[in-house]
């Protein structure tokens, strides 16, 4: 299939003011000019017209881009029509390639992919770009952008030459080391750093909360305020709110942005002692959402609060006139007035710091986790081991896993998967 030529539009979809058409393959530059009746020199843009083939009608004018492989996005050849972007002026493009014999409508992330297959980007450079294109705060942008531009590419790169060293060290040992003559200290001291440096990686905060957002749980009984809290911070009518204790049977969840940090804002079905089959069930979900919240908000008494690590007292409904005076812990709310609202949004980014990735820092999604893992996993047993052939061997093992992680070697099941999280002309 790469040596198919591809076309997809690249910007976003007609209206716009202006929509990117890109081409990518071995007759890219050809089919290109046939529409545009020449291109301009590589890397240089030129204004020209764009006309359809088989008649000979005018399609539009655009500025047209040329750029040879191999320094090309994919590693092909490419040319990019920017042109106007209305759907008939897309669509009349598109349609005039597509009658090219060769040409064919790319799939979600081949351009990509092909990129990736060329050599032009490696496997965790893909998984940024994805993070990246589906990325809705400015803490998703900023991790997403490090892993793009190659932050934990180069630090495999970094690690992959130590280990090159460390192998060479126990290659020597194999072929010129007497049988009982001990291994070199600095080679068991080289290969414990190695493992305590990714021990420290696995121990950073996860991509999987920055993407998926912390859950943020809020608890407590009846009419303590649980709901009119989810749509003060939601600023939108989600949940039901009545006076009547129970109106809360299930959770309902809202995804938010607070201060950029992204959140699974949560309202569970008050706490107490019911009859209620139905609300029972509520209940019981509550109390286990609760346990399981990364924050956990507790609109009760504080001697009512559950056991928690990250649990935020608040003192709600304090616009009434029976709860104005200040409270003995907790902050003090109201859902009607917004007094608090800013400072337990405060709080909350606050507790977000020791679970979230610091801004800007590479953070391992769970493929790279695991893998890392096993790395660690060889490069200890290495640190550990007397016989040079098999510590060797648990340093090949270590770099056929970083081969792994970057896409050199047995990631096909990923690919598929992968690059299908791509939009079209990407």
């Amino acid at each position: 299939m790469n040596q198919d030529t591809i076309f997809a539009l690249s910007s976003g979809r007609p209206p716009a003011a202006v929509s990117v058409i890109r081409i990518s393959g071995p007759q890219a530059h050809s089919a290109a000019a046939a529409i545009a009746g020449g291109l301009p020199e590589a890397r240089t843009a030129a204004v020209r017209e764009l006309r359809d083939p088989d008649t000979g009608d005018r399609l539009d004018q655009a500025l047209v881009l040329r750029f040879d492989a191999p320094a090309s996005s994919t590693g092909e050849d490419i040319v990019e029509y920017q042109c106007h972007g209305g759907r008939a002026v897309v669509d009349a493009v598109l349609a005039a390639l597509g009658r090219i014999e060769g040409l064919r409508a790319a799939q979600p992330g081949e351009f990509t992919r092909r990129a990736f297959e060329n050599g032009r980007i490696d496997l965790t450079e893909a998984e940024g770009l994805a993070d990246l294109i589906e990325a809705e705060t400015e803490s998703q942008r900023k991790a997403a952008l490090a892993l793009a531009e190659g932050g934990l590419r180069r630090q495999i790169e970094a690690w992959q030459e130590r280990l090159l060293l460390l192998s060479a060290v126990a290659e020597r040992a194999i072929d010129y080391d007497e049988e009982d003559e001990p291994l070199d200290p600095a080679l068991a001291k080289g290969c414990a750093d190695l493992a305590e440096e990714l021990r420290d990686w696995l121990e950073r905060p996860r991509a999987e909360r920055l993407k998926d957002g912390l859950r943020v749980v809020i608890a407590g009984p009846p009419n303590s305020g649980k709901s009119s809290l989810i749509n003060a911070l939601a600023q939108e009518e989600r949940a039901i709110v009545t006076a009547i204790p129970g109106t809360t049977r299930d959770h309902i969840e809202v995804p938010l942005a607070l201060g950029g940090v992204p959140i699974i804002l949560t309202d569970t079905a008050g706490l107490r002692e019911t009859d209620d089959p139905v609300e029972s069930i509520g209940v019981h979900r509550a109390a286990a959402l609760a346990e399981a919240a990364d924050i956990l908000l507790w609109m009760g008494e504080a001697r009512d609060a559950p056991a928690h690590p990250r649990l935020i007292q608040l003192y709600g409904k304090c616009d009434l006139p029976a709860r104005a005076e200040a409270p003995t812990s907790g902050i003090p709310i109201s859902s009607i007035t917004g007094a608090g609202l800013a400072a337990l949004a405060r709080t909350i980014s606050g507790c977000a710091v020791a679970l979230l990735p610091a801004e800007g820092i590479v953070a391992l999604n769970r493929r790279q986790a695991e893998l890392l893992g096993e790395a660690e996993l060889a490069i200890r047993r290495a640190a550990a081991g007397s016989d040079p052939v098999l510590l060797a061997e648990d340093l090949r093992v270590t770099r056929s896993v970083f081969d792994r992680l970057t896409g050199r070697a047995g990631v096909e099941d990923v690919l598929d998967a992968l690059f299908g999280r791509f939009c079209l002309g990407k």
